[in-house]
């Protein structure tokens, strides 16, 4: 129970450390004119929003970690779905497919979904209701552990991130923040 705890706790950290990483220069400092640095308002909008997302970087970024997990995930994909003349076309397009929709999943895992939603409501009585979902960010060092044929006609894919890449990345991103 406390290692799926950990484990909950420390997605976000490495989501941030890996959003962080991706950042060639420091966001939150600027030279002025005098050549010394100083510090950027970065609160661009008025609802607070920035200030939160700023807040929780902080915190992931103060806190101490002990262990860091492995991330993995999974994909699947059909072959005889897949765009090919030949079957073995349609096999290596479905491996990637699936290796994709593993990518996807760490993406998922590491900065989170965004969920987007809309219902209309006339005389009382639901008339349209729908949603999506939204997965966006950068995924480095995830390594294809396996890939094995799943019955006649799927593909799965087994990506990972390891602690080390993991802790790495969340290292540098403490020395940038």
């Amino acid at each position: 129970m406390k290692k799926e705890k950990v484990i909950k706790m420390l997605i976000p950290a490495v989501g941030l450390a890996l959003f962080v990483s991706g950042c060639q220069s420091s966001f939150l400092t600027n030279m002025d004119d005098k050549g010394t640095a100083s510090t950027l308002n970065v609160l661009s909008n008025n609802n607070g929003e920035d200030a939160a997302h700023l807040a929780a970087i902080n915190e992931v970024l103060d806190a101490s970690v002990d262990k860091v997990p492995t991330i993995s995930a999974m994909g699947y994909a059909v072959v005889s779905s897949q765009p090919g003349r030949s079957a073995n076309q349609k096999r290596l397009m479905a491996i990637r497919s699936a290796r994709m929709a593993a990518m996807r999943d760490l993406a998922e895992q590491i900065h989170g979904l965004k969920v987007e939603g809309n219902t209309t409501v006339i005389d009382l009585m639901v008339q349209n209701d729908t949603f999506r979902g939204i997965v966006s960010g950068t995924i480095r060092g995830a390594r294809t552990v396996r890939i094995n044929p799943t019955g006649s006609d799927t593909y799965e894919v087994l990506l990972e991130i390891d602690k080390d890449t993991l802790s790495y990345l969340l290292r540098q991103a403490r020395n940038v923040a």
